[in-house]
């Protein structure tokens, strides 16, 4: 038996207007606004949170010396359709050159990475 369940994943950043509009074109969902915290309700899946955090430091990727902490595979359907709209929403490739992968690597407009999986 769970002793607990997913409330929500959350993302230190430095504007969390500007993370969850971008998550929400990504992914859908409704945006909650509690001022400098933010939650994106998705459709049928968990709620994606924003806090804002002074000083924030994106994570490298790779680095050992600057861990990534966490990362989301998001899984589409087509990774070059998913590629081109990422970048239009302002995402960074970070590994995304081997096309024979089933995934690859961008970091998110505040540094987050995260992986489009066609798995």
């Amino acid at each position: 038996m769970a002793i607990a369940s997913v409330g929500a994943v959350v993302l230190d950043c430095p504007d969390p207007r500007a993370l969850a509009d971008f998550y929400a074109r990504v992914l859908g969902g409704d945006i909650v606004d509690e001022g400098d915290w933010l939650d994106l309700k998705l459709p049928g899946g968990p709620t994606l949170a924003f806090q804002a955090v002074p000083g924030f430091v994106p994570p490298q990727w790779p680095s050992p010396e600057h861990s990534q902490q966490f990362h989301l595979d998001l899984t589409v359907e087509d990774l070059d359709v998913a590629e081109e709209e990422v970048l239009a929403l302002g995402a960074k490739p970070l590994d995304a050159e081997d096309r024979s992968r089933t995934f690859r690597v961008y970091a998110d407009p505040a540094g987050h990475p995260f992986c489009l999986c066609a798995c």
